[in-house]
C-alpha cells in the first residue's frame, strides 16, 4: 500500500541585514536555510549600507538579495536609518507576507527592521540575542538597539549561556531562548578550511617580515569618537617610537569621522600601514597573521580567540566578557597609557603573552547556523 507524503506549505522566512559583520554572521545561516528549502522559503533583504563592505561577503558565500533598500547616504544619522527602514521595508513585508523575519545583532537598521515586522504582527527571530551591558549609551546605540529587539523578537538564539542568562534576567519567556553558538565561527571555520595562502593579504602586508611583530587595529566605534579615538592614535604612535620590530596594520573603516580622526591624529610613519578595508576572507587571513589585536570591535572578540589571538579590547565596557574569562582578551579602555602598559607586557614578555595566545571557543565550535535553522524549523512547525 502506498501512502502519500505529507504535503507541507513552505513558510517564508525573510532575513534583513546591512552592514559586513551582519552579512558574515548570516550568510551561513542563509546557507542553511537553503539546505532545508523543501521547507522554508528565503527571502533576502539588504539595507544598502557599507555596501563596498558587504557584496565581497555576498559573493563568497553565493548568495542574492531579493530587495536593496539602497539606504546609504552620507552622515546620516541612527534617526534617519529607523526612519528609512520603516518606510521602506514595510511595502516588502505587506506583499511578500513573511511567517518570520530574522534580524542579527544590534544595528539600527536591524531594529528598525523588527520593529516594522512588530506593526505587522511578524514574528521576529533575533540571531546574537542577549548581549548587554550595564550602560545604555555604551555601546551607543547597539545597546539599545539589542535591548529593544529584544523586547520585539518571538524567539531569541543566544550565543552563550551568559547571553541566555542575561535575557532571563529581564524575564523574557525561557521557552523562547535557545543557546546556540554564534554563527561567526561557522563562516570562519569556512574560510581557514579553504586554502588561500599569502595572496589573500594586502599587497603592502605581504612585505612586512616574520621576524617584525605585526598587531591589527580597528577603531570606528561611534562613541569612540573625539578624544578617544585621539588616545588610541597616541598610543600607536607612542608603541611604534618604542618598539621598533613593531608594524601597525591599520584598515581605516569608511565612516567620514574615522578618516577625519586619522588625518588629524595619526601623522604618518614607515611602521604604521594605513590600508583601505580588506574584504572579510583577507582580513581573516590578516588578523591569523597578526602578533595580536587591538580593536574596539565585537565581532572581532568572537573571532580571535578561534584563531589563538589575542585581543586588547579599546573600550570601557564589553558585552563580550566571554572573551576576558576564557582569557583570550584584555579590557584596556581608552587610555594612552593603559593601552600602552598592556601592549607592552605582550611585547615584552612571551611567557604572558603565550597565556593569551590559545585557541579557544567561547562563541562556539561552528555548528550555530544549524542549530538556529533546525529551531527556526521547529518553530514554523515544518
Amino acid at each position: 500500500m502506498n501512502i502519500r507524503p505529507t504535503k507541507y506549505r513552505k513558510k517564508k522566512v525573510c532575513v534583513v541585514f546591512g552592514t559586513r559583520p551582519e552579512a558574515i554572521k548570516l550568510a551561513p545561516v542563509i546557507n542553511e536555510m537553503r539546505r532545508n528549502s523543501d521547507r522554508l522559503s528565503t527571502l533576502i533583504i539588504v539595507t544598502g549600507q557599507h555596501r563596498s563592505l558587504v557584496i565581497p561577503v555576498l559573493r563568497y558565500f553565493k548568495i542574492h538579495p531579493d530587495y536593496d533598500l539602497d539606504l546609504m547616504k552620507t552622515d546620516q544619522k541612527p534617526i534617519d536609518v529607523v526612519l528609512r527602514v520603516c518606510r521602506k521595508i514595510d511595502s516588502i513585508y505587506r506583499d511578500e507576507k513573511p511567517d518570520l523575519v530574522v534580524v542579527q545583532g544590534d544595528t539600527t537598521s536591524a531594529m528598525a527592521a523588527a520593529h516594522a515586522a512588530f506593526y505587522r504582527k511578524i514574528s521576529v527571530a533575533h540571531v546574537e540575542a542577549g548581549l548587554r551591558t550595564p550602560d545604555c549609551y555604551n555601546p551607543f546605540p547597539e545597546e539599545m538597539n539589542r535591548r529593544l529587539i529584544t523586547q520585539l523578537s518571538t524567539i531569541h538564539f543566544a550565543a552563550t549561556a551568559s547571553n541566555r542568562d542575561n535575557l532571563l534576567k529581564e524575564n523574557v519567556d525561557p521557552a523562547a531562548i535557545f543557546v546556540t553558538g554564534n554563527p561567526v565561527i561557522d563562516a570562519l571555520h569556512e574560510i581557514i578550511r579553504r586554502p588561500v595562502g599569502e595572496a589573500a593579504l594586502p599587497e603592502e602586508v605581504q612585505k612586512i617580515g616574520r621576524e617584525q611583530k605585526l598587531i591589527l587595529l580597528t577603531s570606528h566605534r561611534r562613541e569612540n569618537f573625539g578624544e578617544p579615538q585621539r588616545n588610541i592614535f597616541a598610543a600607536v604612535c607612542e608603541l611604534l617610537n618604542t618598539y621598533p620590530q613593531v608594524e601597525i596594520v591599520f584598515p581605516v573603516h569608511p565612516n567620514p569621522e574615522v578618516k577625519k580622526a586619522v588625518r588629524t591624529s595619526l601623522p604618518a610613519h614607515p611602521r604604521l600601514h594605513l590600508i583601505e578595508p580588506v574584504d572579510y576572507i583577507s582580513f581573516i587571513r590578516l588578523m591569523d597573521r597578526a602578533y595580536f589585536v587591538m580593536t574596539d570591535s565585537g565581532g572581532i572578540q568572537e573571532e580571535a580567540p578561534a584563531l589563538g589571538k589575542p585581543v586588547l579590547v579599546l573600550r570601557v565596557t564589553t558585552e563580550r566578557e566571554e572573551i576576558l574569562k576564557s582569557g583570550n582578551g584584555i579590557l584596556v579602555g581608552v587610555r594612552q597609557d593603559t593601552i600602552v602598559a598592556e601592549a607592552a607586557r605582550l611585547l615584552n614578555n612571551p611567557s604572558e603573552y603565550r597565556k593569551f595566545a590559545r585557541r579557544s571557543y567561547p562563541f562556539g565550535k561552528g555548528n550555530a547556523s544549524a542549530a538556529v535553522v533546525r529551531l527556526i524549523r521547529k518553530h514554523l512547525g515544518v
